[in-house]
């Protein structure tokens, strides 16, 4: 007699079921959004695609000039544990998009027990831009949340990212949270980034990476002005419970502004601090002490 493979085997029988028994455990939820950004024949940026799931809903804003901008708006709590979230954005050849949130991702412990992933992934086509800018992501108590995004950019590509995390609700501690950041330029990789912080990640509360704080962030600029001018060094945060963080620039057409603060609105404040246009830092610098809005006129002139 041939034995049937061990995946095709039956179970065995797991006897009468009492009826004290707790109920099955239910799976986590899958859904996945899809944007896409495609330029017309005026220049105006269109949305072919705009397919949200699940929690992942998605709202067209007003548009600003010829970029189209598109809001993540959450649509029921996630993620949970077990959840399996997912978000592809496509900005095409000369595209211009904005993705925004309408408020912060809070992930939250789930009734199966098991960790929580969201994906995300954007491709940036040539002449194109995307501005990345989601709300902050709040790991609560409890949760297990294994994040990555992945960005995948042509040559002439330009991106703004922005991720911020705070580790537990107020009053609460932390969940586990990994979070892995990779972007490749022209098939290279530019940058290849993971953090890990909350139960069983070492040393993530020690003075060499959070030193107390409670929330962390970055913001990522790729653009080819910078391949005139590189981004310089700036430490951000100078005063008493400000946090600190600090813009360098990476081995490409890009700055890296790191943070950590007590809370996601100091971080927020760090990020903004280091600005995220290289053109318009470009022009503060040749201008010395003139106003910032003096430097870009003189420029548009």
């Amino acid at each position: 007699m041939t034995l049937a493979p061990p995946e095709r085997t039956r179970p065995l029988d797991p006897g009468p079921v009492r009826v004290d028994d707790p109920a099955p455990v239910a799976h986590g939820l899958r859904a996945t959004a899809r944007i896409t950004a495609r330029t017309g024949a005026d220049g105006t940026t269109r949305l072919p695609v705009l397919d949200g799931e699940g929690p992942l809903a998605l709202r067209r804003v007003r548009a600003y000039g010829k970029q189209a901008r598109v809001c993540v708006v959450g649509a029921m709590s996630a993620p949970l544990g077990g959840d399996r979230l997912r978000i592809e954005v496509t900005a095409e050849d000369g595209a211009d998009l904005c993705v925004t949130a309408a408020a912060a991702t809070v992930a939250l412990p789930g009734r199966t027990g098991g960790h929580a992933t969201y994906d995300v992934e954007l491709t940036v086509g040539e002449g194109a831009r995307l501005e990345w800018l989601p709300e902050p992501l709040i790991s609560a108590e409890g949760s297990d949340l294994r994040m990555t995004t992945t960005v995948h950019l042509a040559p002439t590509a330009r991106l703004v990212l922005r991720e911020e995390q705070v580790l537990g609700r107020s009053g609460e501690r932390t969940g586990r949270l990994s979070s892995r950041l990779t972007v490749r330029r022209a098939g290279r990789t530019l940058l290849d980034q993971e953090t890990a912080y909350g139960p069983g990640a070492t040393g993530w509360d020690t003075a060499a990476v959070l030193g107390g704080n409670r929330a962390a962030g970055q913001l990522l600029v790729v653009d080819p002005a910078y391949d005139d001018r590189q981004a310089e060094v700036l430490l951000l945060g100078t005063g008493p419970g400000e946090g600190q963080g600090v813009r360098s620039p990476l081995a490409g057409p890009a700055a890296l502004t790191t943070a950590v603060a007590p809370d996601g609105l100091r971080v927020r404040r760090l990020l903004d601090a280091a600005g995220a246009a290289p053109e318009k830092a470009a022009l503060l610098d040749a201008a010395g002490t003139a106003s910032e809005e003096a430097a870009l006129q003189a420029a548009a002139e």
